[in-house]
């Protein structure tokens, strides 16, 4: 099924992403390290939804990465290719926006992403969801985390179909 390059790649970039994310944590009440994270997005595309792509698996380590951290597409795209690159660039948010825009941008752009965008993007949402119901930032509100989840929905909707798992 995989071969020891996928295995490789795939490694590397769990690497890439723990040392990326290294001094960051969740918004969670317990301040969850953040790697784990992009760890859960691709078990969850790996275990739920059937995923055996391995661009689509590495795009979900690195999901957050150019977003997040100080992480360069150059980088990227030389230790993990262009199609790796292209699925984390079009799940990633432009930060220079304000985050009202970048919402209404996600909800915009969902139903125009590639198929391995979208099942990062839907595995990120179920991921985001579950840890918001099980384990909310102790500063939000249940209204904030109301209007969340009525966000999220309206992301979601772009998505399906991607992956009926």
């Amino acid at each position: 099924m995989f071969n020891p390059d996928d295995i490789t790649l795939f490694m590397v970039a769990l690497k890439f992403a723990a040392t990326k994310h290294r001094q960051q944590r969740r918004k969670d009440s317990d301040a969850s390290p953040y790697i784990n994270h992009p760890i859960e997005v691709a078990h969850t595309l790996w275990e739920i939804g059937g995923v055996r792509d391995i661009v689509t698996l590495v795009g979900a380590l690195l999901h957050d990465t150019l977003e997040d951290t100080d992480a360069t597409p150059e980088e990227i795209q030389t230790q993990f290719g262009a199609e790796v690159l292209a699925v984390v660039q079009e799940v990633t948010d432009d930060k220079s926006l304000p985050k009202l825009e970048r919402k209404r941008l996600q909800i915009e752009h969902a139903s125009h992403h590639s198929t391995r965008a979208k099942q990062i993007k839907l595995a990120d949402k179920i991921c985001n969801v579950y840890d918001l119901a099980h384990s909310p930032p102790k500063d939000w509100s249940l209204k904030r985390c109301q209007e969340y989840l009525a966000w999220s929905e309206k992301v979601v909707a772009g998505l399906r179909g991607v992956n009926p798992a």
